[in-house]
């Protein structure tokens, strides 16, 4: 789950729009930023750990000239977030310059890594799965040019590079590239499981393309989305600024549900949903359930911020008042993506404060998004009845999350959640609740679905070992656990920012 943005201008230099839509994208990864430009000439980088703003000073975007430009924040699934080496975008300078983003996880990335070391020869500096997909790439388009120098022009070159890629590759990935003598250059997996949308905005001296992980970023620039990218196809945007797609595989359209839970931010449509709209059924789901169980509830109460539409509805349908008793800090980032879980405790309590009157003497209804390592809403239940609340409620939109993602969530292990193993009237003695209502895989499905029927599949791995791509068996993420993909040990000792 990282952010991702590229953008093709007509005239001027495009890292002005493109920071300003990473900023847009800020919630998707906090670990680290980068930039990158091309003048036509040459590439202009910049990159570091840390969020956007930091990251980037004046003279940094001054000095990133072109009119093609893409940047990256990530969140940190593989490799170390606190070395700035593994911060996006990558680059290799054979057979072609070429910079890659990158949004997801491969699941084959060992046995590629070990392709590009022993068989292509490469080197890689690092232990990023985006390196792996860069330098496969790569060589892809080395053996087209080799076999093919004299019959195709470039563009088919680097598609049928992509299309070799795809069939080699395993996993998630929704990727931006600029390459050299080409253009900016975007592809995304098979089965669409990380979102990326096109849009476009028509200029004086012609069209603009932009390509983001969300349409928030596009709309807050002034594009017109056009569409997202179908799962298998690449596209491509050359130097007089037309565009040309390809299918380069098959693809069927299966992306991930936990955006529609949490990752994204409501405001966004990906394939075709509303994610607002969908948390407002999720909420109507979680209603019913609530109001057959009679319970004595005086205000419904949401923990901010995910959690606010879902609070909304419930509260709208069981007739309840809503109240806001959480006050957000919000220069404190997004917990559930804050790596180890020492870090994500400390953070609880400098996150979030209680405004008392709403709780004293009160039955509360707290309605969070998830629950997913329980030590957030342990710590809210354990802050509500110090302000004075008689009975604390928990609902969660989401289904218990029982499994690790492999596509690009930090939920690498089982023993981290607190779901795993235990029954619904467990999980509610331990993080202290009077009741707890976890949404339905069902309802959760149908909530995402009804915005767009067309789609058969989501990944719901998480929830009921539903993923989407067949080399994800219990065999594999027993491998995954016992190689300790987790990253919360290089986490541990980071000092914790002044607020």
């Amino acid at each position: 789950m990282c952010g991702i943005i590229g953008l093709c201008k007509t005239k001027d230099d495009a890292v002005y729009e493109t920071y300003d839509g990473l900023i847009m994208l800020q919630h998707r990864g906090q670990d680290s930023a980068g930039l990158v430009s091309f003048d036509g000439k040459r590439f202009y980088e910049r990159r570091g750990a840390g969020l956007v703003q930091d990251v980037f000073r004046e003279d940094d975007i001054r000095s990133l000239r072109g009119q093609y430009s893409m940047g990256h924040c990530r969140y940190t699934t593989c490799g170390n977030c606190n070395d700035a080496n593994e911060a996006q975008p990558f680059f290799v300078n054979a057979p072609l310059g070429i910079y890659m983003i990158h949004n997801g996880n491969l699941t084959n990335t060992e046995e590629m890594r070990a392709l590009i070391q022993d068989n292509y020869r490469r080197h890689l500096r690092t232990d990023s799965d985006t390196e792996v997909l860069l330098n496969v790439f790569a060589d892809q388009i080395y053996t087209v040019i080799k076999k093919n120098s004299r019959k195709k022009n470039m563009v088919d070159i680097i598609f049928q590079a992509t299309k070799m890629t795809m069939k080699k590759v395993t996993g998630a990935y929704s990727v931006i590239t600029l390459i050299d003598q080409v253009g900016l250059y975007v592809f995304r997996d098979p089965n669409g499981i990380r979102p990326l949308v096109m849009g476009k905005k028509e200029t004086t001296s012609g069209t603009e393309w932009m390509f983001a992980s969300e349409d928030v970023a596009l709309k807050a620039l002034g594009f017109t989305v056009v569409r997202d990218v179908a799962p298998g196809e690449a596209i491509l945007v050359n130097h007089k600024n037309e565009m040309i797609a390809r299918q380069c595989v098959k693809g069927e359209l299966n992306p991930c549900i936990f955006e529609y839970v949490y990752l994204a931010r409501p405001d966004s449509m990906i394939n075709k949903i509303s994610v607002y709209k969908t948390r407002l059924r999720l909420g109507a789901a979680l209603a019913k359930q609530i109001k057959a169980a009679n319970l004595e509830i005086d205000s419904v109460m949401p923990v901010p911020d995910s959690g606010r539409p879902l609070a909304l509805q419930i509260s709208q349908d069981l007739g309840i008042k809503y109240r806001e008793g959480l006050v957000k800090n919000r220069y404190i980032g997004r917990t559930f993506i804050m790596p180890g879980q020492a870090m994500r405790k400390k953070f609880i309590r400098r996150k979030l404060n209680t405004i008392e009157l709403e709780f004293r003497n009160r039955n509360i209804l707290l309605v969070d998004d998830s629950i997913v390592r329980g030590n957030t809403m342990k710590k809210i239940i354990e802050m509500c009845r110090q302000a004075g609340a008689k009975k604390v409620y928990v609902a969660s939109g989401a289904p218990p999350v029982i499994n690790p993602d492999v596509y690009g969530v930090d939920i690498p292990t089982r023993s981290e959640l607190i779901a795993n193993g235990l029954s619904i009237p467990e999980i509610q003695q331990i993080i202290n609740a009077d009741a707890l209502f976890y949404q339905t895989v069902e309802d959760l499905i149908e909530s995402a679905r009804f915005g767009n029927p067309e789609i058969k599949k989501f990944h719901t791995g998480v929830f009921d070992g539903g993923y989407v791509t067949p080399e994800v068996t219990e065999e594999y993420l027993q491998k995954v656990e016992f190689q300790g993909r987790g990253i919360q040990k290089k986490y541990e000792d980071i000092p914790l920012p002044t607020v």
